[in-house]
């Protein structure tokens, strides 16, 4: 990175740590409100307010663009089992604001921190304990056709946790078997948002992020492991397509 690139990165990380912290706080102590007063169906465009919002002043302190490919793949009329790469805190809030409503798997330690756990309740997240793996599962499949046939799509990340870009985990079954049981499709995304929002660090970084919408993959019909196999050709495909660093899109 060059000398005006590198202070552009302090002081956009800086600025939008700032940002961050005071609107998560402000809308932590609104959300129990809204929660209590709103009926369901309002409750997410609520909390997308807040998501919209770090997503622009993220994009314009941090110097970032974003490429989005395929999303004339999403349906929100029909729920689905919604499956990504996860590399840092970007894509769980481009998702939701993408597709609307849905559900989140988290763990459940997530929803008893201060102010952002509170925005969390507010959207019904399957919150699971990843140390009773037989148990989180068995969560993940009862409360996930539940959220299905209320016509809530579910969002997964079957790496299980944030891994860094150019690394390779193996993705969990856990999605497939959902999306067979409740006779959804899995709706695939990839995305290389750790090399400008790395997980776990409150440092940003200039440059571009490239996410890429699959075309909703049936599950009728099909075996759990067939569907797994599908989505994880079709996702280790598009991944190994995407751009590496930080490389501005022009």
């Amino acid at each position: 990175m060059s000398v005006l690139a590198t202070l552009r990165s302090w002081i956009g990380s800086i600025g939008f740590l700032l940002y961050y912290m005071v609107s998560t706080i402000i809308f932590g102590i609104l959300a129990p409100f809204a929660t209590i007063l709103l009926p369901k169906n309002y409750r997410q465009p609520v909390l997308n307010t807040h998501n919209k919002g770090l997503l622009f002043v993220f994009r314009v302190l941090c110097g970032v663009k974003v490429e989005i490919i395929g999303k004339e793949n999403i349906n929100n009329k029909r729920p689905v089992v919604l499956v990504a790469n996860h590399q840092s805190e970007w894509e769980t809030y481009i998702l939701q604001v993408l597709m609307t409503p849905i559900s989140t798997v988290l763990k459940k330690e997530l929803l008893s921190v201060p102010f952002f756990g509170w925005g969390l309740r507010m959207v019904q997240p399957i919150a699971i304990d990843r140390s009773q793996r037989t148990n989180a599962l068995k969560q993940i499949i009862s409360q996930g056709k539940e959220r299905l046939e209320d016509g809530r799509s579910v969002l997964i990340f079957p790496e299980g946790t944030r891994i860094a870009p150019n690394e390779v985990e193996s993705f969990s079954k856990g999605a497939a078997m959902l999306a067979t049981s409740a006779n959804v499709p899995i709706q695939p995304v990839v995305h290389n948002a750790g090399y400008t929002w790395p997980g776990r660090r409150w440092r940003k970084f200039p440059g571009s992020i490239r996410i890429v919408i699959g075309e909703a993959i049936e599950s009728e019909g099909k075996k759990t492991s067939a569907l797994h196999e599908e989505m994880d050709v079709w996702m280790r495909t598009e991944m190994a397509k995407l751009p590496k660093g930080n490389n501005t899109l022009d």
